[in-house]
């Protein structure tokens, strides 16, 4: 099979995610295993939106400690592991998701750790080993300062999640040879924000990496006012890159093309 991206919400920060202007539901990576990262509020909702059964999930994924990465984890969690009736599948979250660090976290509770089969504290430069993937552990410069992003590695190409940072060449460097990067783009031009990119970082990003494809994702409230297809297209006639901006349950198809799909193509 292909591997294939399902994006169950594309908005991120406080007031999208209050608001639900987006949904915030996180992403799913099929590619023989099905992974879900970050599923934040309306995961579960947005799952059954795209069709996907939650006890089909083998691996669970959160960044770090903040409600729009974290919010329905224990839900998706006891769906993979079929209603808590087996111990199944993979948790892996930075310490503060899995431990708790200083004042954050932990928000996964003691009793859903007893329900999949392992649970992996992950650090910058760990790397996680499933049937079909292997996932590189990256770091983020965040206000939770245990924040990880994820590399997938799959027959199809590197896929890298580039979870809530603010922009240094160092961050960028770690996803060279990525053929889809997908980042969290909260705020439009150059309105940045602390430990968050905005539209003119990402330009700095994609000059380095040169993915065949880039595709913002965790937009802010003002961002999707704005309008962030303007945005994309901004960054492609800057860079000369592909680049897109996510729509909530929009699918990625990747063999020797890409091709985007889902609601309104």
């Amino acid at each position: 099979m292909s591997t294939r991206i399902t994006f169950l919400g594309t908005g991120g920060g406080r007031h999208a995610t209050i608001y639900q202007t987006r949904g915030t539901g996180g992403l799913v990576i099929d590619s023989g295993d099905r992974i879900h990262i970050d599923p934040g509020p309306s995961a579960a909702a947005n799952m059954k939106a795209a069709g996907f059964d939650p006890a089909d999930t083998d691996c669970i994924l959160v960044s770090h400690c903040h409600p729009d990465h974290y919010a329905e984890a224990e839900v998706m969690i006891e769906g993979m592991c079929k209603g808590c009736s087996e111990r199944y599948g993979i948790v892996a979250g930075s310490r503060s998701v899995l431990d708790g660090a200083d004042d954050i976290g932990p928000c996964i509770s003691r009793y859903h750790k007893t329900l999949a089969s392992k649970y992996v504290t992950v650090r910058p430069g760990d790397t996680l080993g499933l049937d079909h993937i292997r996932i590189d552990v990256t770091a983020s410069s965040h206000s939770d300062p245990t924040t990880v992003g994820f590399r997938f590695r799959t027959e199809d190409g590197i896929i890298s999640y580039v979870s809530d940072t603010s922009y240094s060449d160092r961050i960028a460097d770690q996803y060279v040879g990525s053929r889809v990067l997908i980042l969290p783009v909260t705020t439009p031009d150059d309105r940045r924000i602390s430990y968050h990119l905005c539209t003119d970082d990402t330009v700095r990003f994609i000059e380095r990496i040169k993915p065949e494809l880039t595709i913002f994702t965790h937009m802010g409230i003002y961002m999707v006012k704005v309008g962030p297809e303007a945005q994309a297209e901004k960054v492609a006639a800057v860079t000369g890159c592909r680049v897109v901006a996510g729509r909530d349950l929009m699918t990625v198809d990747l063999g020797k093309d890409i091709r985007i799909g889902g609601p309104g193509v």
